[in-house]
């Protein structure tokens, strides 16, 4: 019996916490939460000196979004993007040999903007770095642009993302496919 009234009593509590709630927020008005979340597909086509190792560039990204105003967000991104490697052709001593080249793994690390330029279409700029995964890999300076399409539930950008630094720049012509939610 004791079981069966402190259940009621639960019970009644929750009910009158949901509804005083719902009456509050139909009541108040307030501005909506302006950090949201992203996680994304990237995928791209290597350029320059990436280009003699790889053809496909594939990764996820997670994105966190800061809306400053209706036109304006400051981003911080991070993930992990692979250039898989292709096969390419060695000239040996005793010949041309075809071998797989190594894939390069990136972890790019990046603050940028997104800047309204009509409903849901945006430009967007991002810096950072880029820390190569295999031996002895490099920190590499990233310099990206994008043009995108954003509501409140997908992010779509076009971008071209350059990598450079210690004599050896490349970079990646790519598209990233994101559903973003509010924190």
């Amino acid at each position: 019996m004791k079981n069966t009234t402190k259940w009621i009593a639960t019970a009644a509590a929750a009910a009158a916490i949901f509804f005083a709630t719902n009456v509050n927020a139909q009541t108040t008005t307030t501005a909506p939460n302006p950090w949201r979340f992203g996680i994304g597909l990237e995928a791209g086509i290597p350029t320059g000196n990436a280009n003699n190792i790889s053809n496909f560039e594939l990764g996820g990204t997670a994105r966190l979004q800061y809306d400053a105003s209706d036109h304006f967000a400051w981003t911080l991104t991070s993930g992990y993007y692979n250039m898989f490697g292709k096969d390419v052709t060695v000239i040996t001593p005793a010949g041309p040999v075809t071998a797989q080249a190594a894939s390069l793994g990136i972890v790019p690390v990046k603050l940028g903007i997104k800047a309204f330029f009509a409903p849901k279409f945006y430009f967007g700029a991002e810096a950072g770095a880029g820390f190569e995964t295999v031996s002895e890999g490099n920190t590499k300076l990233i310099l990206s642009p994008t043009l995108g399409f954003a509501n409140r539930t997908w992010d779509v950008g076009v971008r071209y993302e350059n990598f450079s630094g210690q004599g050896n720049s490349y970079g990646l012509a790519g598209l990233r496919i994101a559903y973003a939610f509010g924190l």
